[in-house]
């Protein structure tokens, strides 16, 4: 195993070129191979939960969500808060900011964003609910490609760029995710359920996200430094995958669905606008507590 994660992280170092030696002996960093199986685990249990699950009743899992999502949403305030006070204290430059300028700051920014790594990993834990829930229906090919690629990714971004440019994307990550699962732990609990309205305002906060990211990392292409290009061009092109299935899973879900309730309302059917209609939760409702994209 020494000999093939040796000739692994040659031919990697050889095709990327060399590692960031300031993460040298991190937890998960040195070799890939530990991240890759990792992925392969979850995407198997994604696979064979839900075949596991079909005949067996759903967990309820209430008293976990809220724990759960509340230590995410206290995770991502941290990472939040530590990213943008190390940057605006140590006179980051927005256009572009390469990863050896200020040192101080490069190992905060660094320390932080081995947690933002390590936190893609724990969000696996977002899946493996909706399977024990069987809510086999959130389990969409964005929600897979999402969670699969981004530990993937900061895999190499944590070993080649741990800091500089990189910190711009984590950060707004790391704020829409306090948005994202303080809602989410709410949910969690019935009675908050009916005065839950804004979820569809977290996918354009993710859109938003998005295209914040993207715009940034232009910046460093047109104003450049010393930061690696190929990794602004990746991660252009990553924003722009995102942008196109985020919007499509807007459109879905929100755009189309207002259609629908439009031509309910034409057609003499009452609707509620508070989230329940004679003791039953209406279309809104159901959107809103049955689609989750992350």
């Amino acid at each position: 195993m020494e000999t093939f994660n040796h000739k692994l992280n040659a031919y990697i170092e050889s095709w990327m070129g060399p590692r960031d030696q300031r993460v040298k002996g991190w937890l998960l960093l040195d070799n890939y191979p530990p991240t890759f199986a990792l992925t392969v685990m979850y995407l198997l249990i994604v696979w064979m939960g839900p075949k596991y699950m079909k005949h067996r009743q759903p967990y309820s899992c209430r008293g976990l969500l809220v724990l759960y999502n509340l230590g995410l949403t206290l995770l991502s305030f941290y990472m939040f808060y530590e990213l943008v006070t190390a940057v605006w204290h140590g006179g980051y430059n927005f256009y572009c900011q390469d990863t050896h300028s200020a040192e101080e700051v490069d190992n905060k920014i660094i320390n932080v964003l081995w947690w933002y790594y390590f936190s893609k990993l724990i969000e696996f834990m977002d899946t493996f609910f909706f399977i024990l829930r069987k809510n086999n229906h959130q389990i969409t090919f964005l929600h897979i490609y999402h969670h699969a690629t981004m530990l993937n990714i900061w895999w190499f971004v944590m070993n080649w760029i741990p800091c500089g440019h990189s910190y711009f994307g984590a950060s707004l990550n790391s704020f829409v995710h306090v948005v994202m699962y303080s809602y989410y732990g709410l949910s969690a609990i019935p009675a908050m359920r009916p005065y839950l309205w804004w979820k569809k305002y977290i996918t354009q906060l993710q859109l938003i996200q998005f295209f914040l990211t993207m715009s940034q990392t232009m910046c460093a292409v047109i104003w450049p430094c010393d930061f690696p290009r190929g990794w602004l061009y990746f991660q252009i092109s990553y924003m722009v995958t995102l942008i196109i299935l985020f919007s499509n899973f807007y459109i879905q879900t929100y755009k189309k669905h207002s259609g629908s309730l439009k031509k309910e309302h034409q057609n003499g059917s009452p609707v509620s606008t508070n989230g329940h209609a004679n003791g039953t939760p209406s279309m809104e409702y159901n959107v809103h507590k049955k689609l989750r994209v992350d």
